[in-house]
């Protein structure tokens, strides 16, 4: 049998934990918009399994180990929606916010240990790639919104820092879920179309989009996508996407010159 976690007992903190349960989710609802999780789906369940063993370790001191097995979440999106939901849960404390935080981060600490365990199981052992790593850093530093969406599913199944900014939520968070979540209902054509086209061996295509933050404000996009075949039976959309207006707004932001100083650069 594996060993407890054990920690300090706060009793009042575990009950307070409980009773706003509805207004934690609440809240994270509005944080995470179209990024919240399902109810029925794999993450709502972890999160669940996560307040059960916090609630524990509170109460008694010690809890057993999460377990896992069978609920196949992904890892870097449970991770954001964890510390999403400790964030909510820290900021509402109000005043008390620095004991939720002490309290919570040995739990949190010990449950994504349990999650990278599980996830570990299922991976084939080999020597990390380095070439990997240095793309991903490299998508990482792109000021330019980054999505690699499987073409059959439309699940995205990779992104960056920048649209995860773009769409007001944390990166890991768009993990997993659908590209149309963040797509208004009445431009999601352009966007499976190029799916499609990229699924039936077009390799490059050039695509006007529009998404949506989490607040439901719209952003045009200018997109270019690029297949690219992950498996036998798989093929990946690798899309870059910038503001339409960015070359505008770029240009919009040069100071003008007075008469004089743009005759005076005519002549130059």
């Amino acid at each position: 049998m594996e060993e407890a976690v054990v920690g300090d007992v706060n009793r009042e903190l575990a009950t307070w934990l409980v009773s706003q349960r509805l207004e934690i989710e609440r809240l994270m609802q509005e944080r995470l918009g179209a990024a919240s999780p399902a109810a029925a789906g794999p993450e709502a369940e972890t999160l669940r399994r996560f307040r059960v063993f916090s609630s524990t370790a509170l109460m008694r001191g010690e809890a057993p180990r999460p377990v896992l097995e069978g609920l196949r979440p992904n890892e870097r999106r449970v991770m954001a929606l964890l510390t999403t939901w400790s964030e909510t849960a820290i900021e509402l404390a109000g005043p008390d916010a620095a004991v939720v935080r002490s309290a919570l981060a040995p739990l949190l600490d010990a449950f994504r240990l349990a999650i990278r365990t599980t996830g570990s199981q299922r991976k084939s052992k080999g020597r990390p790639r380095a070439t990997r790593r240095a793309i991903s850093a490299a998508i990482d530093r792109v000021a330019d919104l980054y999505f690699a969406i499987d073409v059959d599913s439309g699940e995205i199944l990779d992104t960056n820092p920048a649209a995860g900014s773009a769409l007001g939520v944390a990166r890991d968070v768009l993990i997993g879920l659908e590209f149309n979540a963040f797509v208004p209902a009445d431009a999601q054509s352009p966007w499976w179309t190029c799916l499609d086209a990229i699924a039936e061996g077009t390799e490059n295509m050039v695509f006007e989009a529009v998404m949506q933050d989490r607040e439901g404000r719209q952003l045009r996009l200018e997109a270019s996508a690029t297949g690219y075949k992950r498996a036998a039976n798989k093929t990946l959309a690798l899309i870059i996407a910038r503001p339409s207006d960015k070359v505008q707004t770029l240009v919009n932001s040069q100071p003008a010159l007075s008469n004089g100083h743009a005759a005076e650069a005519r002549t130059r």
